[in-house]
C-alpha cells in the first residue's frame, strides 16, 4: 500500500518502519479522538488505525449506523486497502463484538486470517444479554454512561454539549442492544481478553466464554480499574497489544 492512502473510515497513524498494523474499534459513544494519544505509543513497526464511526467529528453530517451487521460490514469492506500488512484487531466493550465480526467477515469472505483478535471489556457474543437502554429517555442513558465511568461528567452537566453526544450515545446502545446473544462461530487467530477488576458489567468469569470462540488459543489479563480500565492501564495494555509505549522502547 501507498503511503498516503487515506480513509474516510480510519484515523491513521503511520509508521516509517511498518511491518504490522493495529485497528483500534471504539466503545459505544467513543470515537478516534478518545484513542488519539495511543497515536505514537507503539513502536515504529507498527502502524495503528482507529475507527472513525459515522454522526461525529469528521464524519458530523453522515447517519448513524444502528445495527451491528451493517457496521462490521462497512468497516471489513474500508479495511481491504490496508491489507497488506499484518493486521491485529482491538475492540473496547461495543468494539469488542465489533472486532469479532469483522474478523469472521475477513475470514469467510477474504481469506483474511489476523494476527490477533483482542477483546475488552464485553461478554462473548453467545453470553450477552443485551439491554433496551436504547429505549430509555436521556437521563437513563447519561446514568448508565456514568455508571460505566465512561465520561467525566463535564460534557454531560453541560445542556449544550450533552445535545452533541448524545445521539451517538444513543445510536452505539441501540446496536448494542440489538446484538446478541449469537452463536459461537470460532475465529482463526488467537483471542486475547482484557477487563477491569472492578468493572460493574463484565467480570473475569464472564471474559472467559471468549476461550469457545478461540481454538487457536486464548489468553486472558485482568487489569486493576472498572470498565475503562484502559484510561489508567494504557501503557501495559498497548505492551499487551504488542506496542511499546514511550520510554520502553
Amino acid at each position: 500500500m501507498k503511503a498516503g492512502i487515506d480513509s474516510g473510515w480510519f484515523r491513521r497513524y503511520e509508521a516509517g518502519g511498518a511491518r504490522r498494523r493495529v485497528l483500534i474499534l471504539p466503545h459505544a459513544g467513543g470515537s478516534a479522538a478518545y484513542f488519539h494519544r495511543w497515536g505514537r505509543e507503539f513502536g515504529e513497526d507498527t502502524e495503528l488505525l482507529v475507527a472513525r464511526y459515522p454522526g461525529r467529528h469528521v464524519r458530523i453530517d453522515e447517519p448513524f449506523v444502528l445495527r451491528m451487521d451493517e457496521l462490521a460490514d462497512a468497516v471489513s469492506e474500508a479495511l481491504l486497502p490496508f491489507l497488506d500488512l499484518p493486521l491485529t484487531l482491538f475492540g473496547h466493550s461495543m468494539g469488542a463484538s465489533l472486532a469479532y465480526e469483522v474478523a469472521l467477515r475477513l475470514e469467510a469472505r477474504h481469506s483474511v486470517r489476523l494476527d490477533g483478535l483482542h477483546v475488552s471489556s464485553r461478554k462473548a457474543p453467545h453470553r450477552l444479554t443485551p439491554r433496551a437502554l436504547h429505549r430509555e429517555d436521556d437521563d437513563a442513558l447519561i446514568a448508565e454512561v456514568r455508571r460505566l465511568g465512561g465520561t467525566d461528567g463535564v460534557p454531560l452537566d453541560d445542556p449544550a454539549l450533552r445535545a452533541l453526544v448524545l445521539p451517538a450515545i444513543r445510536a452505539d446502545f441501540t446496536i448494542v442492544g440489538t446484538y446478541g446473544p449469537r452463536t459461537a462461530v470460532p475465529v482463526g487467530c488467537p483471542v486475547h481478553g482484557y477487563v477491569g477488576d472492578l468493572d460493574p458489567s463484565v467480570t473475569d468469569a464472564d471474559m472467559t466464554a471468549w476461550a469457545d470462540v478461540a481454538p487457536r488459543g486464548y489468553t486472558q489479563q485482568v487489569f486493576r480499574g472498572g470498565h475503562f480500565y484502559l484510561v489508567e492501564q494504557r501503557d501495559a495494555l498497548i505492551r499487551a497489544l504488542g506496542g511499546a509505549p514511550a520510554g520502553v522502547r
